[in-house]
């Protein structure tokens, strides 16, 4: 019987080729392992969609590096729903799923939590990109799916480029929900903060920025990371957003950009399988093990 099964996807189990990217992956998973393992857990790395494995033979499962789920969401629901059944989940299955749509946005904003303003489009809505701005009174915007990754389907509107968009827009809203949040120059000029927390408290913090000419922060477009030293505003901000759960995560990333009014706001909160950078800071993952000791 293993205690922790250390979650990722396929390409990360054996890859056949490394690179910077996936050299990070794997050390990073291995300093999660570690961590665990100091604590006497019987631990073991295994891909989500492994056809082969019990998951009854386990007692709870960690999702680190499922990355691949976006891509296959209908079998990641799926999974997730039966997996839940035969093992315990961190997240928990409730936060997880909670989080997978990105309407849970509008859930913390109902807590209070100051959240980057944020409007939904669902699915088979007929109203055309301009007429949606015209609504709002928007002129640049960032339009994205309710539930993606990585920057998927994310595109940058203004009044020039906003009729070239129209038909991917009717394509994507047929079948799903879209989301649109004013375009923030600050991230361009300063760049997206993200803290980590383990058991609701701030371990570190890491800043991503843009390669020139792109806004998309994600390494996965050349975006770049430093160390950051968050202010005691951004700290609270992220506390507050983890407490705003229906229970407070055992680890989670908070996504924070100054909004329209230089305001710190929350951009996303991420708690099924977020980058944490224990790379930066690998005390944090000995922080997690810690949380996941005191379940059993």
């Amino acid at each position: 019987m293993l205690d922790v099964v250390v979650l990722t996807d396929e390409r990360y189990i054996a890859p056949k080729e490394t690179n910077e990217y996936t050299t990070n992956v794997m050390f990073e998973d291995q300093l999660v392992m570690t961590g665990l393992i100091k604590k006497g857990l019987a631990v073991k790395k295994v891909a989500w969609t492994d056809p082969n494995f019990d998951w009854k033979s386990t007692k709870y499962v960690l999702f680190r590096t499922t990355w691949d789920y976006a891509e296959k969401f209908n079998e990641f629901a799926d999974w997730l729903m039966d997996v839940a059944f035969k093992t315990k989940l961190i997240n928990s299955y409730d936060l997880v799923s909670w989080n997978l749509d990105k309407h849970y946005m509008q859930d913390l904003r109902l807590e209070g939590v100051h959240t980057v303003e944020t409007h939904f489009i669902e699915p088979k809505d007929t109203r055309t990109l301009a007429q949606i701005h015209e609504e709002l009174g928007w002129e640049r915007t960032v339009l994205k799916p309710a539930i993606s990754a990585s920057a998927k389907n994310t595109f940058k509107l203004s009044p020039e480029n906003i009729s070239a968009h129209e038909e991917i827009f009717s394509k994507l809203i047929f079948d799903e929900a879209m989301m649109l949040q004013p375009f923030l120059d600050n991230i361009l000029e300063r760049g997206e903060v993200s803290l980590m927390l383990i058991g609701g408290k701030f371990t570190h913090g890491v800043i991503k920025k843009a390669k020139p000419g792109d806004f998309r922060v994600q390494d996965d477009f050349g975006g770049s990371v430093e160390d950051y030293d968050p202010t005691e505003q951004e700290i609270a901000l992220a506390v507050k957003t983890v407490e705003a759960c229906e229970t407070v995560p055992i680890y989670a990333r908070v996504d924070i950009a100054n909004d329209l009014t230089g305001i710190p706001a929350v951009m996303e909160l991420e708690i099924i399988e977020p980058e944490m950078w224990f790379r930066r800071n690998s005390d944090a993952a000995d922080l997690l093990a810690d949380e996941i000791i005191k379940l059993f």
